[in-house]
């Protein structure tokens, strides 16, 4: 498994990141296609087989029972700490209703460190941006979560060019901890970002590593719907893709085309056109040891700059998703 190093953050990942979105607790309300504990013991066990040592989660996912089941996976599986970069993140909180702020910060890390039975998380991000708490106030409390070694490193996700500079800026004027990754919505059926947030994350040398890089599944098979549990019932993903299905489908058929002419999965050809964009570790969240060993295979695909145009030349401008 190639490795890389994210940002100036010193932090070593596989170009690989198993994504735990796919794991904890179905609720009615919730996520209803989600792995179980057992399940979840498995795929961690798996791709760190396979060479995989970075775990994306989040303490709003399954409600904090995706954190609950990573942790009890390591502890079980008895994976020494320094083995593991885990991730996880902080906006959408369920013991505060503050997002961003100094007191919550501070107070949802200790529940995200309890979940995840660690004294420390390699890589803390900030799930949104705030609109109500000062940049300044937030990016001192996750300076001060890395000073005090609860935090190896930070990241944002999602948000607008000009927010991302701004926290940067608030940072970099104040001699605070810059943030090294951005996890934003970035595939080749939504490159909205492409404009404004790649460009600054390029000028601060943040890396990218992208949730959704095979568009909740829809650069995984031909056509549409796959037919799965998941298919059938993630409202959120709907949300994000259906209403572009028409000028989309075209573009799914081009990565099956390039797929069958290379003999691979067509999940191959999606992720290995993020490494042509500069990606440094899609966050893959897979429910079936196969189609995470699929993912796995496209850390070696290397796409022609000739495929690459291919499948970009029918791309059409998106609605935003992803930014609040």
């Amino acid at each position: 498994m190639e490795t890389t190093t994210l940002g100036n953050s010193g932090l070593r990942v596989s170009r690989i990141c198993l994504g735990g979105l796919s794991f904890g607790r179905a609720s009615e309300g919730g996520h209803r296609w989600l792995l179980d504990q057992k399940q979840c013991t498995e795929m961690i066990a798996h791709a760190l087989d396979m060479g995989v040592n970075f775990i994306d989660t989040a303490n709003k996912y399954a409600e904090g029972t995706s954190e609950e089941f990573i942790g009890k996976a390591l502890r079980d599986l008895g994976v020494p700490r320094d083995r593991v970069v885990l991730g996880t993140k902080v906006y959408f909180n369920a013991t505060t209703p503050e997002h961003l702020t100094r007191r919550a910060v501070f107070s949802e890390i200790e529940a995200s460190l309890r979940r995840l039975q660690t004294d420390y998380v390699d890589l803390y991000q900030v799930h949104r941006f705030d609109y109500e708490t000062p940049v300044e106030e937030t990016m001192e409390a996750l300076d001060a979560l890395v000073r005090a070694g609860r935090v190896r490193a930070i990241g944002a996700s999602s948000m607008y060019g000009y927010q991302f500079h701004n926290m940067q800026l608030a940072a970099q004027r104040n001699g605070l901890t810059l943030f090294c990754t951005m996890q934003n919505h970035y595939n080749l059926l939504y490159r909205e970002d492409e404009r404004e947030l790649i460009p600054v994350c390029r000028q601060f040398g943040v890396d990218l590593i992208p949730y959704s890089p095979l568009a909740s599944g829809h650069l995984s098979h031909p056509g549409w719907d796959s037919g799965t549990a998941r298919s059938r019932t993630d409202r959120v993903a709907a949300g994000k893709y259906d209403r572009m299905m028409e000028e989309d489908l075209p573009i799914i058929g081009r990565v099956e085309e390039i797929a069958a002419s290379r003999g691979v999965p067509m999940s191959c050809i999606a992720l290995s056109w993020l490494y042509s964009r500069g990606v440094a570790a899609p966050i893959v969240g897979a429910t079936k040891t196969a189609h995470f060993d699929d993912a796995v295979r496209a850390v070696e695909i290397h796409l022609s700059q000739e495929e690459c145009r291919y499948l970009e030349e029918l791309y059409r401008p998106h609605p935003v998703s992803g930014a609040i």
